[in-house]
């Protein structure tokens, strides 16, 4: 009895289909990217070898603990509250800056308890250990949010525009060099640090406690 041969398969088509799947795959297939949160650093301070005192009354310490809960001045404090009392602070104008001018544009109470100038006044931002991320943000956001509402009004003074922040106008230099177009606008420049000047961000955040 003759041997019988064992069919062959035909692998043509189940590479088309196999190429097919890789093609459905990659069309489909969402990669996730990492989200961060844009943030401009502050500027590098310049060596300075002397030891710098500064008043309590320039200092807005502000604690998250570990429950998330908000301390201001050592007083509790609902986050809804945080930055028009972050506001107050920076724009009291109680006294002279460190070269002995007084802040003729801010619109505050000009407590003598409150901070002195913008250009003293600091915010200390500590947290613990066990603060979640999202409080953490969420009270940052505020913080900032303050300093650019201040920001802001000068601007509209000023200028009558709204302040566009570094960022803004990081992103439209950005546009123009893709249309191959890049330039500097220096008046717009000019604006942004004559009004960082005003109100100069000094956001410190300190290390965790536990």
């Amino acid at each position: 009895m003759a041997k019988r041969s064992a069919p062959e398969v035909n692998a043509g088509s189940m590479a088309d289909i196999a190429f097919l799947l890789l093609i459905f795959f990659l069309v489909t297939t969402t990669i996730e990217k990492d989200k961060g949160i844009l943030r401009s650093l502050p500027p590098i301070e310049p060596p300075n070898e002397d030891e710098v005192i500064i008043k309590q009354k320039n200092l807005f310490v502000v604690l998250i603990g570990r429950n998330d809960d908000l301390l201001v001045e050592d007083e509790r404090m609902q986050l809804k509250d945080l930055r028009k009392a972050a506001i107050e602070f920076l724009d009291n104008g109680g006294d002279v800056d460190n070269e002995g001018n007084p802040c003729d544009y801010c619109q505050g109470k000009k407590d003598p308890a409150s901070s002195d100038h913008p250009d003293k006044a600091i915010i200390s931002l500590q947290h613990d250990r066990e603060t979640s991320y999202g409080k953490y943000i969420e009270v940052q956001n505020e913080l900032v949010a303050a300093y650019n509402f201040l920001r802001n009004r000068e601007a509209q003074r000023l200028y009558g525009n709204e302040y566009p922040g570094e960022d803004e106008v990081y992103f439209a230099m950005l546009a123009e060099k893709e249309k191959n177009q890049f330039k500097r606008n220096e008046e717009l420049e000019e604006r942004i640090a004559k009004i960082k000047v005003m109100f100069p961000m000094k956001l410190s955040e300190a290390e965790p406690k536990s």
